[in-house]
């Protein structure tokens, strides 16, 4: 049984602005032009091992959760010899009575209006990274932007540590194996 953790997250071309550093008596200037479009981003965790998967999608929805959670389940290898559980938030999507929970995959609420108990809300600091200061002249751009990134996530060990470091609670169940 392998556990992890799973979160949604909005994105867009809204810039993401941070503190820069500017030369003594000198402002910083960042050109930003605010536009109100948005992708979804679906990132699964496993806290452990600081392995992420992600999803990008158009919305949030119960058939758009349920594709992006079969597809996870697919490549992390669900099946009879392996389970998933997956601990999430009280999404509306997350418990409606339309969605179709297969065998070998369960998910696992937390508690209502505990953002700092979810693992999977600490990985968008790291995830949006390329998005701060920026503006991305299309959703294309912030699309590649964040497959980069999102790419970038899953395959540089110095970053899956970092992000193993900030989910992995002390708290957090260990995978476990089937008693045979």
């Amino acid at each position: 049984m392998e556990v992890g953790a799973s979160d949604e997250h909005r994105i867009g071309l809204k810039p993401i602005l941070r503190r820069v550093w500017a030369p003594r008596g000198q402002r910083p200037v960042v050109t930003i032009h605010p536009r109100y479009r948005w992708r979804s981003r679906c990132g699964y965790v496993h806290p452990a091992s600081g392995r992420t998967q992600w999803h990008l999608s158009s919305g949030s929805s119960v058939e758009l959760f349920a594709r992006s959670r079969a597809a996870f389940a697919e490549q992390v290898g669900a099946g009879p010899t392996k389970a998933i559980v997956l601990v999430l938030d009280q999404a509306g999507w997350h418990r409606s009575q339309r969605l179709v929970i297969p065998a070998h995959r369960h998910l696992m609420p937390l508690p209502a209006d505990t953002p700092e108990l979810q693992p999977a809300e600490r990985v968008w600091t790291y995830a949006n990274t390329p998005l701060i200061n920026r503006r991305p002249a299309d959703l294309d751009e912030l699309d590649t932007l964040q497959w980069d990134r999102c790419a970038a996530l899953q395959t540089t060990p110095a970053l899956m540590a970092t992000i193993q470091s900030a989910t992995h609670y002390h708290w957090w169940p260990a995978d476990y194996s089937p008693i045979t």
